[in-house]
């Protein structure tokens, strides 16, 4: 699977912004959807967790869906699999961030479009936390 064809600087750029909801964040610390977000939290952002099996994840609120959320965010970060993307993507247009990010192994070009579409930056087939090291941000 390909990834998305941003450059270094405009990756950088996503990276400095600090607001992320991340839909799919376990509770369970040994799985990437933990310990991605818990790395961005230790590194300056603020996350909101998105997954409605859970009340808390990390001590912080978790909200069943992108909607729910009454603040703005700037990245929703998602770490559920590609065939569940579509509706998805629908709900993340609808909370207008400035970028979703589907995490490594994630890709659905058709919803991906309809949300650039809409003015939203898509990075697909990327873990923020292996970009955010490998930029040494």
């Amino acid at each position: 699977m390909n990834q998305d064809s941003h450059s270094d600087e405009k990756i950088i750029d996503v990276l400095s912004l600090k607001t992320v909801a991340v839909i799919g964040m376990s509770k369970h610390p040994s799985k990437a959807a933990h310990y991605v977000p818990k790395y961005l939290i230790d590194n300056g952002y603020d996350v909101t967790p998105i997954n409605p099996t859970a009340d808390k994840i990390l001590d912080i609120r978790c909200y069943d869906s992108v909607t729910e959320i009454h603040d703005s965010v700037d990245i929703i970060d998602v770490f559920r699999p590609s065939d569940q993307i579509s509706s998805i993507i629908h709900d993340c247009i609808k909370k207008k961030p400035k970028v979703i990010w589907l995490q490594e192994g994630i890709h659905d070009f058709e919803s991906e479009e309809l949300a650039r579409k809409s003015g939203i930056t898509v990075v697909f087939n990327r873990c923020m936390l292996a970009e955010h090291r490998r930029l040494r941000l």
